[in-house]
């Protein structure tokens, strides 16, 4: 990977890797320390990385970092609220945007982030796979049981209104 190729992958991707480690760490600061520590890896390891698995490459290399950094924090708390400055395809009230993260909040870290990667990212369940080190079988499984638990949560939100 050459220097030009590495600034034209932080300049496609930076947004995309921040906003993933934001939606499950909850904390800014954090979520940008993770993303400048990946992007320092692939900078090192520039030489070994092809720039068509760069995206894939960050964020193998992002999700294994905050891991880590969940695990030595042992943070298993999240905020609240959505960050409003993040971006969401569609318009979604408040009051939904807080019941969704609630309910996203009630799935493991390896579920949220499943969910994230597929219906959020637009991975697939092979890039998923390579990320979080499951393989594709795994990850359908895992997000399967993740969207049940979500569905689950949503149902009696409906016949509570």
């Amino acid at each position: 990977m050459t220097e030009r190729e590495y600034n034209d992958c932080v300049d496609a991707h930076a947004d995309g890797v921040f906003r993933f480690i934001l939606k499950n760490l909850q904390h800014e600061e954090d979520a940008r320390d993770i993303v400048q520590t990946a992007f320092e890896k692939m900078w090192k390891n520039r030489a070994s990385v092809v720039q068509q698995t760069s995206k894939s490459y960050l964020f193998t290399v992002a999700y294994h970092q905050m891991i880590d950094h969940i695990r030595k924090n042992k943070r298993m708390q999240l905020v609240d609220s959505f960050d409003e400055g993040s971006r969401v395809g569609r318009e979604v009230s408040p009051d939904l945007k807080k019941e969704l993260e609630k309910a996203l909040q009630r799935l493991t870290p390896l579920q949220k982030s499943l969910v994230l990667l597929k219906d959020y990212e637009g991975y697939s369940y092979d890039e998923i796979g390579e990320i979080t080190a499951l393989n594709a079988s795994q990850v359908k499984v895992y997000l399967h049981r993740a969207r049940l638990q979500l569905k689950e949560y949503v149902g009696k939100l409906e016949n509570i209104i």
